[in-house]
């Protein structure tokens, strides 16, 4: 199976980009994308063969989250009470016969780190949340995660040190939540690489690859044996974001046919 993750900055912006070519030609199995930035209505998704599911913001313009599956899960749940209370349409969880699939737009600390402690506070119930799931099924999570883990994964590490996404206690944060024997497929994958998944739009850093690496797909430790690789889209446009990819054998495919593309999307 091929799984896809982007933060699209804005669903129906990117649409005008050429999204549904971008999403047609990728044929991924699972499509995750953030940072939406709609309520149900504002725009037609036109995807055969898949099955849809929004979490929209209650704030109108602001984050948002997707997933388009040729698969039908056996359940969606929406956010990750009871371990937070969000409003912000952030997280949406698929499950399948032999694993949860989460998708996770995790909130940005913000400019002179304002929404530091509300960040920490999500960040330590979604660990919690992912180790619920995952003692009854493994996990592959993925989504703009808002954090550099190393050095390695960010340009200009030094400057960097107390921006929001490159704080120490981002980071560690996050070493936590992989110590709870999940692993950053992309760095397991491609240990000493340097690819980057987001860049400002700010001193043409995408030009100049001054980027970051905040966009993954993570997973459960058991399921290695079904992994076989993790790419950066790195060429792929429309968005400050590229579109990060997971592949698996198809031992974690559902037992099930894909959609018929000739129904309507779910």
């Amino acid at each position: 199976m091929k799984l896809i993750s982007w933060n699209v900055n804005g669903l129906r912006a990117v649409l005008k980009k050429g999204f549904l070519a971008t999403f047609t030609a990728l044929d991924a199995d699972i499509f995750c994308i953030q940072e939406t930035k709609m309520h149900a209505g504002q725009a037609e998704v036109n995807t055969p063969g898949y099955h849809q599911y929004f979490n929209y913001a209650e704030r109108k313009g602001y984050s948002g989250t997707a997933v388009f599956t040729k698969y039908e899960p056996l359940h969606v749940t929406y956010g990750i009470a009871p371990f937070f209370d969000d409003d912000e349409g952030r997280v949406i969880t698929l499950e399948f016969p032999k694993f949860y699939l989460v998708n996770c737009y995790t909130p940005n600390s913000g400019g002179e780190l304002k929404r530091l402690d509300f960040r920490g506070g999500w960040d330590e119930a979604f660990r919690a949340y992912l180790v619920a799931l995952d003692k009854k099924k493994p996990v592959i999570f993925c989504g703009d995660l808002n954090v550099a883990h190393e050095e390695i994964d960010i340009k200009n590490p030094t400057s960097n040190h107390h921006s929001a996404g490159f704080t120490d206690q981002e980071r560690a944060d996050f070493t936590m939540l992989l110590n709870e024997n999940f692993i950053d497929s992309f760095r397991h994958f491609h240990p000493t690489q340097v690819t980057y998944s987001w860049w400002s739009y700010r001193f043409a850093a995408r030009s100049r690859n001054a980027g970051w690496r905040i966009d993954y797909f993570c997973f459960s430790k058991r399921l290695l044996p079904q992994l076989t690789d993790a790419q950066i889209l790195t060429t792929i446009l429309g968005s400050d974001h590229c579109p990060v990819e997971l592949d698996t054998t198809n031992e974690l495919a559902p037992d099930q046919d894909p959609v018929n593309k000739e129904e309507s999307p779910a």
